[in-house]
């Protein structure tokens, strides 16, 4: 008697949750002496450095076992930004010359300045996730991307010039627009990159903030309400985007966004007040060595104007700039990333087991324009 044939059951869809491994203290050293190789070299080895900690990240998160490879190096960081500034020098030495040649025409010009500078940073920050998915590769399969930076320049300033018509209520469509687009031109090898999210969902998780949107220009208030806003708009990025048949989901809360605020704020006052108590012990130093009291050397623009208060002025500033930057990268790039990625769940991870390599590496440039303009993320 033939057997009766049982239909085949899928497996259920075991979403796959992402691990991160980096050690704080590991961490904390290595941005720690990049500071000061940063101070040493007077901001020249932040290239270097930004390529340490992506290796550091990349390295330390893992993905079913393994962990993605950054390959990106330093000096092409460092070219690219040279030649992002040798294009945008001009730029800037111009108008600073239409600035001399008179008031009236300055503040003509400074509207088409804004407006171009807006447009090119757009197409740095495209190119910029260009480079760095590029350099990119998890279990020997490089990530890239395709597509014209010009053209998403394009769309972000249309969208951009409507969000500010309608006072910010287009923002949740403009970021589903110009998501869509990025993610259609980049790749995991031969597997396309999708996104599926909608203004309309992110619009509806939100909405609330929009209404507190004035109370968010209260310092006291404004951790919570951004910290919000950005877990919300993460955990709907996140759910949006689609390798194939490859999705993710978040579980982040909004709660790990306003601590690491509040933790940054903190260190930025105490280092503000060190900052004052040392400029305090840098002027009755240099007083005495006048022979003059704390009160006189205060009350001297001479003094303050002397080398050697200008030098401490000079030393002590850059310091607490460069220990604000430890804070900042351990805080909201490390802590944050290790928060972000252990939140993170992959569905059905085994859409991507049978992909190709493809893709070519992208330039450093549009790092460079990115670094140059300041509106690279990480």
């Amino acid at each position: 008697m033939d057997q009766l044939s049982v239909p085949s059951v899928p497996a259920p869809d075991r979403p796959v949750s992402m691990q991160f491994s980096g050690e704080r203290g590991e961490f904390f050293r290595l941005v720690a002496r990049g500071a000061l190789l940063e101070f040493i070299t007077v901001g020249f080895y932040r290239f270097w450095l930004v390529t340490d900690i992506r290796r550091h990240l990349w390295s330390r998160t893992v993905v079913d076992g393994d962990a993605p490879e950054y390959t990106g190096r330093g000096r092409e960081l460092l070219i690219g930004f040279l030649v992002a500034m040798a294009i945008l020098a001009p730029i800037y030495l111009a108008y600073f010359l239409v600035g001399l040649e008179a008031e009236r025409v300055q503040a003509f010009a400074s509207l088409p300045l804004v407006a171009f500078l807006y447009v090119f940073g757009q197409f740095a920050i495209y190119r910029a996730r260009r480079y760095r998915l590029s350099r990119t590769v998890w279990r020997g399969v490089r990530f890239w991307m395709s597509g014209s930076g010009w053209a998403y320049a394009f769309y972000a300033a249309m969208w951009g010039t409507l969000v500010v018509i309608t006072f910010g209520l287009a923002l949740p469509w403009r970021d589903a627009a110009l998501e869509r687009y990025k993610m259609r031109h980049s790749f995991y090898g031969d597997l396309q990159g999708r996104f599926e999210g909608s203004g309309w969902e992110f619009f509806k998780q939100a909405w609330w903030l929009w209404l507190l949107s004035p109370l968010a220009f209260i310092p006291l208030l404004t951790p919570f309400i951004y910290g919000a806003f950005k877990t919300i708009q993460w955990r709907w990025w996140m759910s949006g985007i689609r390798f194939g048949g490859v999705r993710f989901e978040s579980d982040l809360s909004s709660g790990v966004l306003i601590t690491l605020y509040w933790k940054v704020i903190g260190w930025a006052v105490l280092l503000m007040a060190l900052l004052v108590g040392y400029l305090v012990f840098a002027a009755v130093l240099v007083g005495s060595m006048s022979g003059l009291t704390f009160e006189e050397a205060y009350k001297s623009p001479d003094f303050l104007q002397s080398i050697p208060f200008a030098v401490a002025t000079v030393f002590g500033y850059l310091a607490t700039m460069l220990a604000f930057n430890v804070i900042f990268r351990l805080y909201l790039t490390r802590d944050f990333w290790a928060q972000a990625a252990t939140s993170i769940r992959i569905h059905n991870l085994a859409a991507a087991s049978s992909v190709a390599a493809k893709g070519d590496l992208a330039g450093a440039l549009g790092e460079g324009f990115a670094d140059g303009l300041d509106v690279g993320g990480f």
